[in-house]
């Protein structure tokens, strides 16, 4: 009998805590920088206009020394650099695919790390970021999932994955006010190490950042959550955050999906199904993306896309093919690209996109499902995990 995989959250997982000493005030929502100003005596009449000035600093300039923030008074400056710092990830390394696709692995407060990808294209460059250390949902075709889950990151460190791309592309708004006429990074997806939904709050606090016109200001459109079928949480994320949904689909059946998305067995396809019929933002202006990792022999029939084709029927949506990405030890292998020509015509001629997914960044193990660092290989103690965040 094969043993139980964990699909839901793990509850021995340690929480980060926040050190003592000045507090980072990147991943604040402006409501808790109001507060956290006025708890240092700045005055009620003047905490708007200088939550809007850090802001800007932050997240338009890039500017992460306070010293340089010109348009604060000096006593005022000051008061900053006592109580707070700007501070994100620390960049252990970074990797250039013969194809222009960068990785990132970086070091988060308590010696974690995650990665994150920036993958340039014609006109647009995207940076798949994380929203865990690890991954609780062991989907047996991914990488990262065979990495347990050690934390949740912090709005912060979901934040800080975007603003270190940005300074690697230098591309912030200089002082003058003038912007690049092209923008390098134009869109972000949260398809990296992690569960999104898993850490929603966080994750929604940090979109929310993403988003702000006098923040990072993307679109929402620009910004894709992809999720594995966590379903209670899939109709609070059009409410709460209003970005474009992207699923893990992957299986026709609940016994090909049970076996390579585990989360199947808990919300199973026809569960999942209905929630993203009944998603509040569905609409032929922003369908649903379902992800579809092309499988040899387990998930790439002609079977399977008639099957496909059959239960999305009526939903607003896009299929996203992708080429499995091997690794180490993978126990699949990836489908023949004559049978993914021929998922994706019969994905087409029933009037669905159905782009494959070019692999982008295979050499330095960057592409889809490969992420994993290098450190958190194994589950830590909970002994271990206490140590290594001062909690």
């Amino acid at each position: 009998m094969e043993p139980s995989l964990p699909i839901t959250q793990d509850l021995l997982t340690v929480p980060r805590t926040l050190p003592s000493g000045p507090i980072n005030l990147i991943g604040m929502s402006r409501s808790l920088m109001t507060e956290r100003l006025l708890g240092i005596g700045t005055p009620e009449k003047q905490v708007r206009m200088r939550v809007t000035q850090i802001w800007q600093w932050i997240y338009q300039k890039g500017i992460r020394n306070f010293n340089e923030m010109t348009n604060l008074s000096k006593s005022y400056r000051d008061l900053l650099i006592d109580n707070f710092v700007i501070e994100v990830p620390q960049v252990v390394s970074k990797q250039c695919s013969k194809d222009g696709t960068r990785k990132y692995l970086l070091r988060l407060t308590g010696g974690h790390e995650v990665e994150a990808v920036y993958i340039p294209e014609e006109g647009r460059g995207t940076l798949c970021i994380s929203s865990q250390v690890g991954c609780t949902l062991t989907c047996s075709f991914c990488h990262t999932g065979t990495q347990k889950l050690v934390r949740n990151l912090t709005a912060g460190e979901i934040v800080g994955q975007i603003l270190i791309a940005r300074d690697d592309l230098d591309e912030w708004t200089n002082v003058n006010g003038t912007n690049n006429e092209i923008r390098l990074l134009s869109n972000v997806v949260l398809m990296g190490m992690g569960e999104p939904l898993y850490n929603f709050e966080n994750v929604r606090d940090a979109l929310k950042i993403v988003m702000d016109p006098e923040g990072i200001c993307l679109s929402r459109k620009r910004i894709t959550l992809s999720t594995s079928g966590v379903v209670p949480e899939i109709s609070r994320t059009a409410d709460e955050i209003g970005c474009l949904l992207a699923v893990s689909f992957h299986g026709t059946t609940d016994e090909i999906r049970d076996k390579l998305v585990p989360i199947n067995k808990k919300w199973n396809i026809e569960t999942l199904i209905k929630a993203l019929r009944d998603y509040p933002r569905l609409s032929n202006s922003e369908r649903i993306t379902f992800e579809y990792v092309m499988i040899k022999d387990v998930n790439d029939s002609e079977m399977d896309a008639f099957r496909l084709i059959k239960l999305i029927a009526g939903i607003p949506a896009k299929i996203n093919l992708i080429p499995f990405n091997e690794w180490p030890g993978s126990p699949y292998k990836r489908s023949d690209w004559s049978q993914i020509k021929k998922f994706a015509d019969i994905i087409h001629r029933a009037g669905y996109a159905s782009p494959v997914r070019t692999p982008r960044g295979e050499d330095i193990m960057a592409a889809c499902g490969q992420l994993k660092s290098e450190t958190e290989r194994q589950r830590k103690s909970r002994k271990e995990i206490t140590l290594e965040t001062g909690i």
